[in-house]
């Protein structure tokens, strides 16, 4: 797929749950958190036909995201299921480890390619206080399970802030000499009402290079042709790869592949942009597949060209991250 500004769009983030057993400080609040209700969330037999279509239309790759997709029931049938969509390459998952351990055997048996795993802080404590939650050991026990049932590279997403995490980019930094863990540090971006992006909390990618280069001279490494935005490194003599997401900073728009599907069936053309495209409803009008293969092509034709963000001047996007997918 094509959209009106040349990019190829081959790339699905699909995020099969808004619930979640962490409340991150960037993307919930403690309590009284409203999530999609059971009647309006898509069944996975919706999911699977709405990416078959996709398929159709050109996507190869498939992420699966929330909220935290191990906490929905029968994800792993489901994973069978996308597995036999023909035409579709690559299915990945991102997780925040708490459930890792005891699905990362059957996550590999049944089809997922490879495991992002988001992991902001390398102290216990300190995990607490982001997350609000006590699994710190849980979610490492997860990425070593991951390990030894034979996920590599496994990526660890950091989201980068000033003034929380700031002083462990050395620490991250220094895994990928003994394992060939993909370290990628995010941008912390302004997505959600209740989240609490700071001018003064933001962490600009080129501050946590110049930070790693402490450590030694860094090689460039070159992407993929379906991976996501990040800039690869490789410290000299290290197993594994530093990547840096700067959303903000140097944003990624004009080679952006992505589309996304949230958890009640809306299109999204941009993470940032709330203009949305409502699947779920004429697939459950039992409109044809022409009319939906129509729809999604004309989110993609009209997909913008860019987030319009700069951290000087940071606008809101209203939907919180875990309804979106992050």
């Amino acid at each position: 797929m094509l959209d009106n500004h040349n990019r190829t769009i081959n790339y699905l983030r699909l995020s099969v749950t808004d619930r979640c057993n962490l409340r991150c400080i960037y993307c919930m609040p403690y309590e009284g958190m409203r999530f999609i209700s059971h009647t309006e969330i898509l069944s996975y037999e919706e999911m699977l036909s709405i990416v078959s279509l996709c398929v159709q239309k050109g996507v190869r790759k498939v992420r699966l995201t929330g909220g935290e997709p191990l906490v929905r029931k029968g994800i792993l049938p489901f994973i069978e299921n996308l597995r036999k969509v023909d035409g579709l390459d690559d299915i990945v998952l991102t997780t925040n480890g708490v459930l890792l351990k005891d699905f990362a055997r059957d996550l590999r048996g049944c089809g997922i390619c490879r495991i992002n795993v988001s992991m902001d802080t390398l102290k216990a404590e300190r995990f607490r206080q982001i997350t609000r939650r006590d699994y710190f050991e849980q979610v490492w026990e997860g990425i070593r399970e991951a390990d030894s049932v034979g996920f590599s590279p496994i990526k660890i997403n950091v989201v980068a802030m000033r003034g929380v995490n700031d002083d462990e980019i050395l620490d991250f930094a220094r895994l990928t000499f003994t394992k060939p863990y993909h370290v990628r540090f995010i941008e912390m971006m302004p997505v959600g009402e209740n989240n609490r992006w700071t001018w003064e909390s933001f962490l600009s990618v080129q501050e946590i290079l110049d930070t790693i280069r402490s450590l030694g001279p860094l090689r460039p490494v070159h992407p993929g042709p379906l991976d996501g935005p990040a800039q690869y490194y490789a410290l000299e003599g290290a197993a594994g790869q530093i990547g840096l997401i700067g959303a903000l900073s140097h944003h990624f728009c004009q080679k952006c592949n992505r589309l996304r599907l949230t958890a009640d069936g809306r299109l999204r053309g941009c993470l940032f942009s709330d203009q949305e495209t409502d699947i779920k409803a004429p697939l459950r009008d039992g409109k044809g597949e022409g009319y939906l293969l129509d729809l999604i092509g004309d989110t993609v034709l009209n997909k913008p060209k860019d987030h319009g963000l700069n951290p000087f001047q940071p606008r809101k996007c209203v939907r919180s991250m875990n309804s979106i997918g992050g």
